[in-house]
């Protein structure tokens, strides 16, 4: 039951390219940095990401991507990273942008073996009726574009169905874990990180402090090790502000 490994390299070393990987995190907020930099450092490539963004340009996923290691992204938005925004104009990257509550609630029913369910979100726009870019070519035209996907109505209501997502690997950060995977999260650094260790075929959770069965009183844990088959204790770990606002002196 002791599910412990000794480094990140250890932890990460059987993700093999054109892996489909679950990473927690939103922004930088709760990322699994030191997961992310091993990967970068095995140099695997053609990775298949699910994470509801990418970050920034040199922190967390967007190390993986300015180094070219990811083939195929699904996220809620592309947000603060430009390099994330020119690989996909410049059709050298895959996106599937998707609702940020769709998928959360796919990544959820992965977890759960739910294989779809039914949304009204993205009705009648290029999520459901198949115009959205996956992929454009480098002349700017679209090359890809998603399906169009099934609408059913429900109680008069029209819904798109939506699948589950059920990726090879899944990389999440916690405050707290222990030796047997259970897991705690630092207030809104939870975010994504619950729905991707539940997704992940094998979830590998970095923790800043590791301690050992029972320390965790049972109705704190948001992450029971049922679904973590690693832990990497880390120790404290740099946390950087994606957007920084300071407050005037003359307005204080």
């Amino acid at each position: 039951m002791d599910k412990t490994v000794t480094d990140a390299v250890a932890a990460i070393a059987d993700i093999p390219s054109g892996a489909t990987l679950a990473v927690g995190g939103f922004g930088l907020c709760g990322i699994p940095e030191t997961l992310i930099e091993a990967l970068e450092q095995t140099g695997v490539t053609d990775l298949d990401v699910v994470s509801n963004n990418c970050g920034v340009d040199d922190w967390g996923l967007g190390r993986l991507l300015s180094a070219g290691q990811i083939r195929r992204v699904t996220a809620s938005y592309v947000g603060e990273n430009k390099e994330f925004a020119r690989q996909y104009l410049a059709g050298e990257l895959e996106v599937e942008l998707t609702p940020q509550g769709s998928l959360a609630e796919r990544l959820r029913a992965g977890g759960c073996g739910i294989p779809a369910f039914y949304t009204p979100a993205g009705l009648g726009t290029p999520v459901a009726d198949g115009t959205m870019p996956l992929r454009y070519a480098s002349d700017g035209s679209v090359a890809v574009r998603g399906p169009a996907k099934e609408i059913r109505a429900f109680g008069g209501q029209d819904y798109v169905l939506e699948t589950a997502i059920r990726t090879d690997f899944a990389l999440v950060h916690a405050a707290l874990g222990d030796r047997h995977g259970n897991l705690v999260f630092n207030a809104a650094a939870g975010n994504f990180n619950a729905l991707c260790a539940m997704a992940g075929k094998i979830t590998i959770a970095e923790v800043e402090q590791l301690v050992e069965p029972g320390e965790i009183p049972p109705t704190h844990i948001h992450v029971p090790g049922v679904f973590v088959q690693r832990v990497l204790a880390v120790g404290p770990v740099e946390k950087r502000v994606e957007k920084l606002t300071l407050l005037s002196p003359s307005a204080a």
